[in-house]
């Protein structure tokens, strides 16, 4: 080993190897150190540490079998016994190499490490922008509309950017103090910090000679600071959109974020349109829409493509608004003039446009919840998309995605109350008592005015039988400031409470009153839903003339589905076939899933009050089928109880317990129905009572009785079987 070592050495390979080393250890800090400052690839840094570690074994060879002198390079010489260097120049030399090759596995290994890091910052974080008005002194402010809109398209071409349209159109024509239609900065300041806003865009726009410079200045709203500053020259009007798509280039790269995510070639990545004219059209509409003035928006989007034929977000705009507003004919017709110019929409624009026609369309929220995922894996930070993907799911009783993607929208805006409140309400949906409480209770600390909060928080006390503190919570709510219906779902809250306990009496006297106070400001929406709900306490005592009159009258009030099916439920009962059928047929017709499915559901119900079961169940299932819905569950369980089918029975009665929190609100639309779940435990007993499960039927019947201190034929019935299994 000793000969080979002195042969490395005469051969000069030690010095080779850490000549070697010393000079990749530089060339690496050197890359890694100018290329990010020039904008060059991670790649190259990479490749420069692959090729330093598989030229080492290469060198090692060419140094033992060659050597470099003053003749050039040369062969190695066999050795002549020449005397070795001293052992004091041997140890410096390991010393020295050794040294070396150390700070190349260290600069190799941080750079290994910084690149891995960079490539996690390849999933971007998202970054939320407020826009603020244009000052627009150069034109009308339809000009700076325009402006300002164009530049919200072309952000979001980044994955990583939204920007808070909505929120803002929330808030022009809100400013307190004042009626006028604006969104001033100290406006926008005030908003961005309560809906923790990452950055503020502030734009001007100039003439300059026949054209105009734009400027944007990106503020800090947590410090009032100026972050940056931007501008793009138009040399004219014709050349005004295409300087926004270079003027959002910009403000993206100011920012930070990538400049655009990838997309099929031939996709449009910037905003378009024919004239300037037909963009201002555009806008407008567009602010219209997101302020949900629909029949607005439409007119303003029909204006700009008669402007321009060829402008592809207004024939799409156009149609999915008509969608929204149930003009399907019209509808249909501008999405066919929309599917040749999808390619002239940024992606992010085309993956949006083709989710909201799967959710309003003619297609079906299945396909719709699929185009949601997609349109969020390639634009995480679409906020938009991810609620609208939420309230999908929610209709699809997924409500594990519901809460998924409520909880990421909640990560970009932490403070937003609509949006926490929206997962208190998924959260009982989806039986999270505990969650859903503490994040109602967190909205009403931040702001005790904000009355939507009250309601799955009052849900989160029924949910565990604490009647007062769920009578008290709709109180609250009654006396927040800020939601205008609060106190009417407040009065239908307090009057299901006292259903689902059984104070029957009170409840019509709060039900009564409250009708009337609806219906004398206008709202015939929420009178209905109190008549119908009228209505069952009568069918509940049997009072079938009193039962059917309500569900008339709740019927030429409104007839929403959450309506339609109580009231045909009701004439079931009373023995009204051919009333509870016509419902049934109508909802058979409509799109909605779950109107078929209720539909269906009717249909079986009313063939089993005609003496055919079998058909019945048959027909239950296939409501099921359709859409796997609490009531209908319900619905069915007492079916397979009086088909005599106990086993099946028990199984359905079992599962709605453990899926009781979706009968706090049956028809996913935040009012109150919580006295659905109270019959549950007679069923319970009886099934109990029919398997011989003595004690559990016991259990039942008194858990039921305790709901029913007024008694009724349902509780007297109860009453006689407990007794009898005493």
């Amino acid at each position: 080993m000793n000969k080979f070592i002195r042969e490395l050495r005469r051969r000069e390979v030690f010095r080779t190897a850490g000549l070697y080393v010393g000079i990749c250890w530089i060339l690496i800090e050197v890359a890694s150190v100018l290329l990010p400052a020039f904008g060059g690839p991670v790649w190259l840094v990479r490749g420069a540490i692959i090729a330093a570690v598989v030229g080492f074994p290469i060198m090692l060879i060419l140094a033992w079998f060659f050597d470099a002198s003053a003749k050039g390079i040369e062969v190695q010489a066999d050795a002549t016994g020449a005397a070795s260097s001293p052992q004091g120049v041997q140890k410096t030399d390991f010393a020295i190499i050794g040294l070396l090759v150390l700070a190349l596995l260290v600069s190799i290994s941080l750079n290994v490490r910084n690149q891995a890091n960079d490539a996690d910052t390849l999933i971007p974080d998202t970054v939320s922008v407020l826009i603020v008005d244009f000052d627009a002194g150069v034109d009308t402010p339809s000009f700076g509309q325009a402006i300002e809109q164009a530049l919200s398209v072309n952000l979001e071409t980044s994955p990583s950017i939204t920007t808070s349209e909505r929120l803002r159109a929330e808030q022009i024509g809100r400013i307190p103090g004042t009626t006028a239609k604006t969104f001033d900065l100290e406006s926008a300041l005030r908003v961005a910090r309560q809906h923790s806003i990452d950055v503020l865009l502030a734009g001007s726009i100039q003439t300059a000679g026949s054209g105009y410079v734009f400027a944007v200045e990106g503020i800090d709203p947590a410090t009032s600071r100026s972050a940056f500053t931007v501008e793009q020259k138009a040399d004219s009007e014709n050349g005004v959109l295409p300087a926004i798509g270079k003027l959002a280039g910009r403000v993206k790269k100011a920012m930070d974020v990538s400049a655009t995510a990838e997309r099929p070639a031939g996709q449009a990545g910037v905003f378009e349109a024919a004239s300037l004219e037909a963009a201002r059209t555009w806008a407008a509409g567009r602010a219209f829409e997101l302020a949900g003035e629909l029949e607005q928006a439409a007119s303003d989007y029909a204006a700009a493509v008669e402007l321009d034929p060829g402008l592809g977000r207004g024939w799409t705009r156009l149609a999915l608004v008509e969608y929204a507003l149930g003009q399907a004919d019209e509808a249909a017709m501008h999405w066919s003039k929309a599917l040749p110019l999808l390619g002239t929409l940024t992606e992010r624009e085309r993956l949006e446009a083709l989710a909201r026609y799967a959710e309003l369309g003619d297609v079906d929220n299945v396909l719709a919840a699929k185009a949601y995922a997609d349109l969020i894996a390639h634009y995480p930070a679409d906020v938009e998309a991810r609620d609208r993907y939420a309230a999908v799911s929610l209709s699809l009783l997924d409500f594990d995605t519901a809460v998924e993607q409520m909880r990421e929208s909640l990560k970009v805006f932490p403070e937003d109350r609509g949006r926490r409140t929206r997962l208190a309400m998924y959260t009982i949906w989806q039986g999270d008592w505990d969650t859903a409480r503490k994040e109602a209770e967190r909205v009403i600390a931040a702001d005790p005015d904000y009355g939507t909060a009250y309601l799955p928080l009052a849900m989160a006390d029924l949910a565990v039988a604490d009647f007062d503190a769920a009578r008290d919570t709709y109180r609250r709510m009654a006396a927040a400031a800020e939601t205008a219906a609060g106190a009417s779902v407040s009065a239908l809250g307090l009057a299901d409470v006292d259903l689902y306990t059984g104070r029957i009496v009170a409840a019509r006297e709060r039900l009564a009153n409250a009708i009337r106070a609806d219906i004398n400001a206008g709202n015939d929406e929420a009178a209905a839903l109190k008549t119908v709900a009228l209505a069952q306490s009568y069918a509940d005592a049997n009072d079938r003339p009193a039962a059917i009159a309500a569900a008339a009258d709740a019927l030429q009030l409104a007839d929403g589905v959450a309506v339609r099916v109580p009231a045909a439920m009701v004439y079931l009962d009373a023995a009204e076939t051919a009333a509870a059928r016509a419902i049934a047929d109508e909802l058979l017709l409509e799109k909605d899933a779950h109107s078929r499915a209720y539909g269906q559901m009717l249909a079986g119900l009313a063939r089993e009050t005609e003496g055919d079961r079998t058909g019945a169940i048959l027909a239950l299932r296939r409501a099921i089928d359709t859409a796997d819905l609490w009531l209908i569950r319900l619905q069915i369980g007492k079916a397979y109880l009086r088909a005599g089918s106990y086993p099946e029975a028990l199984g359905e009665f079992t599962a709605l317990q453990v899926r009781r929190g979706e009968a706090a609100s049956l028809f996913l639309d935040d009012m109150p129905t919580y006295r659905w779940l109270a019959e549950l435990p007679y069923w319970h007993g009886r099934v109990q009572e029919a398997l011989s499960t003595r004690s559990a039927a016991q259990s039942s019947y008194a858990q039921f009785l305790a709901l029913r201190p007024e008694g009724g034929p349902l509780a007297n019935d109860a009453a006689e079987r407990l007794a009898a299994l005493d």
